[in-house]
């Protein structure tokens, strides 16, 4: 969805048949799924049990959705996902064994995840005793009396051919979200605002972060890409595997995963943080359109604070639009979704949806419209228009994309992530700045990621958050701005 003023890009939105060959990791005999084989300590490579205290950074207190209510399940707190992935782009089959550290939130005798059909999962154990399942559509519901606020391990494994799911979206330039496989075997994910289940068993909300450590085997030239940092490589018998891990928690909306022929560039920006670009060995060319990056990370932390993470990852793949994931964010190859604009767009994202995450899929406008915002403030420092025009530009159309898909905050849900929830809150955010001040508004937007790193959002919080730092009842405002059926006046 592609706006120009004076010809400049103004915005890119975020967002097969197999063969028979054996996949990597070998397939028991058997019909169907495999036989559970969990890695010895899988759970306690990065952690000790379920009981460490490093995990606590993870607690949430997860939601119902008011939007997508069937994906995720409140009954379940994920603490850390523990992934061994090998992908077969011959057969295209993926190869799965899972880990999962948990906390339940209530007495029940069930667990409930979010996993594809299309996996079929083979035994599951709960802290090592195998239980009974059931996989009814993408509702894999697990057998065991848990306890309101007690921590167990979660072992299964699955293998099958991914496929994408249906995005709720009239977008042009995306219909699917989940894993997606390309003509050559090579795949990558994007799944905003759902469909990490594609890959792997989860608890698929936004109020639910979790820690992750993940390893990915994959045929040479192959490499598997995830996020947060690289720890490790290795290569045996033309396998390749990388193994990631993540320090922070993370929606699961916000994973990702690519394998493919990738060409590694090593950065670094002003302040420290290590950049890695994964181009395509094919298009490496398109590695010069990133080297904006550090500058654009420079100008964000000018105004937000230093960067929230330890490392800063971009990675190309074959879309038509791109998102941000955590530590890394994933493009599009295309001159325009890596035109600097979009890259500084989608690392404000690391503060604003990363750092701070919408509890409930209503709010993402908490996203979107700060990061649209900021992307403005910096295009009217780099072009020959100031901001107060960039926001009569986007004032001119604002009022249609309401009508077309439903206020910010109360949009149509078969409309996700269309330019209501961008400019709209844009232009809020720039009405407050004119009524509170620049000084007291940046210190404000600086404030609040600061203040709820690691955590998750609702619309109450926020909201009330805003008027009583700032000393105003601003109820009124937000609601009129972010549920209202007509665009309020501005000043």
């Amino acid at each position: 969805m592609r706006r120009a003023l004076l010809g400049v890009p103004l915005l890119a939105l975020a967002a097969c048949s197999g063969a028979t060959e054996e996949p990597l990791l070998e397939r028991p005999a058997g019909a169907g799924a495999p036989a559970l084989v969990v890695p010895a300590a899988a759970a306690e490579a990065a952690y000790d049990g379920v009981d460490d205290p490093a995990l606590d950074v993870a607690l949430n207190e997860p939601v119902e959705d008011s939007v997508y209510p069937r994906i995720g399940d409140p009954g379940v707190d994920a603490l850390h996902y523990d992934l061994d992935l090998a992908w077969d782009p011959d057969a295209e089959v993926l190869t799965g064994r899972q880990v999962l550290l948990l906390r339940s939130t209530e007495d029940d005798d069930e667990l409930q995840l979010d996993l594809s059909p299309e996996l079929r999962v083979g035994s599951v154990l709960v802290d090592g005793e195998e239980v009974d399942f059931r996989h009814e559509g993408k509702d894999l519901v697990v057998v065991a009396d848990v306890e309101a606020d007690e921590r167990y391990e979660l072992a299964l494994d699955f293998e099958g051919t991914p496929l994408p799911v249906p995005a709720p979206t009239t977008r042009g330039d995306f219909a699917t979200n989940g894993w997606t496989t390309m003509p050559d075997g090579s795949t990558w994910t994007m799944q905003e605002p759902h469909g990490a289940y594609t890959w792997y068993a989860v608890n698929d909300h936004p109020s639910d972060k979790a820690l992750y450590d993940i390893a990915v085997t994959v045929p040479e030239p192959f490499t598997g890409i995830a996020n947060g940092e690289l720890v490790d490589t290795t290569e045996a018998d033309g396998l390749r595997t990388t193994t990631w891990h993540l320090a922070e928690p993370a929606a699961s909306y916000l994973m990702t995963i690519a394998t493919g022929d990738y060409v590694l560039t090593e950065d670094e920006s002003a302040s420290g943080v290590p950049i890695q670009y994964w181009v395509p060995r094919e298009r490496q060319r398109l590695a010069r359109a990133l080297a904006p990056t550090p500058e654009g990370l420079a100008w964000l932390e000018e105004i937000l604070g230093p960067y929230p993470f330890d490392t800063l990852g971009i990675l190309l793949v074959d879309s038509e639009s791109g998102m941000e994931t955590q530590t890394m964010i994933t493009l599009g190859m295309t001159d325009y979704t890596t035109s600097p604009a979009v890259v500084v767009h989608e690392l404000a994202h690391h503060w604003y949806g990363d750092d701070v995450t919408p509890s409930d899929w209503r709010d993402v406008w908490m996203n979107e419209g700060m990061a649209m915002y900021l992307q403005g403030m910096w295009e009217a420092e780099q072009e020959d228009y100031t901001l107060e025009q960039l926001m009569d530009y986007w004032a001119s159309f604002e009022d249609e994309e309401r009508a077309a898909a439903g206020p910010p905050a109360d949009y149509d849900p078969a409309t996700f992530g269309e330019s209501n929830i961008y400019y709209g809150p844009a232009l809020m955010w720039h009405e407050l700045r004119r009524d509170l001040g620049d000084e007291l508004f940046l210190e404000l937007v600086r404030a609040w990621p600061a203040e709820h790193q690691n955590a998750t959002s609702s619309y109450d919080e926020i909201t009330a958050w805003w008027s009583e730092r700032s000393g105003r009842d601003l109820a009124g405002f937000f609601d009129d701005w972010l549920l209202g059926e007509v665009t309020p006046a501005r000043g």
